[in-house]
């Protein structure tokens, strides 16, 4: 069993408990519940950085990346510096994140909000709107084209922007509807967590121009964005570079305005 079955196996587990807990009611009388979302594809279009900053403080890979700072004092620190979008880690056993770091990123910033998860259920996308989230992560390697189609038309449903996660030209294929809003190419191999930005180059041209085109994972530099941006890239998601720093929104800043 890889990382990725391990992590969807007690991904699975987890979400029936909460549901046991945590009725569907209860979310949809949530405060955030019914509060209007910010588009992240149209701030992306409209970009020349195209940067989504990801709140972080582990990974499967990485045993530990950065638990020094507040949500608040990261999430206020990509603000400032200019960065378009942030992406929030809430999964807890692998990553060290949760469902309060959202609630407290959406107090802090006036920003588009990604829930950085594994969906597998509607209820997740349920917490993700209750929690203040404008968009939820859907990755193709842990779904179904039926499962995508379901649960992408769902997070529209709500009002959610979809960015869905791809690997490869298998995944791409099975995967492109109108229900989404931007399509990212990891350029790690959840499997194998191999990095190359050659993932991102060879699906390019595969992605339709009504997505917005999303690099995500081992991008550290200036170079590999201005490598990307002739490809068509639009947004560049970056998490353990300004993570592992003394100060995420300093690195942030610096690295936007060289860019």
């Amino acid at each position: 069993m890889n990382i990725l079955d391990k992590i969807i196996f007690d991904k699975k587990r987890e979400v029936e408990l909460k549901k046991s807990i945590i009725p569907v009611s209860q979310l949809e009388s949530s405060v955030l519940f019914d509060s209007r979302t910010i588009s992240l594809s149209k701030i992306l279009r409209n970009s020349h950085t195209g940067i989504i900053a990801e709140h972080k403080r582990r990974s499967p890979s990485k045993a530990e990346i950065n638990y020094n700072f507040t949500v608040e004092e990261v999430v206020k620190g990509y603000e400032s510096a200019g960065v378009c979008g942030i992406s929030v880690l809430t999964d807890g056993k692998y990553f060290g994140g949760s469902l309060d770091d959202l609630l407290l990123a959406r107090a802090s910033v006036n920003l588009p909000l990604l829930r950085k998860e594994f969906v597998i259920d509607e209820y997740q996308i349920l917490e993700a709107k209750a929690h203040g989230a404008d968009l939820i992560l859907l990755i193709a390697a842990i779904l179904t084209r039926e499962e995508i189609k379901k649960l992408s038309e769902f997070a529209e449903s709500l009002g959610l922007e979809v960015l869905l996660e791809v690997h490869n030209l298998e995944e791409l294929r099975k995967s492109i509807m109108p229900s989404l809003n931007m399509i990212g190419v990891n350029n790690r191999n959840l499997k194998t967590f191999e990095v190359s930005l050659d993932f991102s180059k060879v699906l390019a041209n595969e992605i339709p121009n009504e997505f917005v085109k999303v690099s995500e994972s081992g991008i550290s530099s200036i170079e590999a964005i201005n490598e990307l941006k002739p490809y068509g890239y639009k947004g560049f998601l970056i998490g353990e570079n300004f993570m592992k720093t003394d100060n995420a929104g300093a690195s942030a800043k610096e690295f936007i305005s060289k860019l």
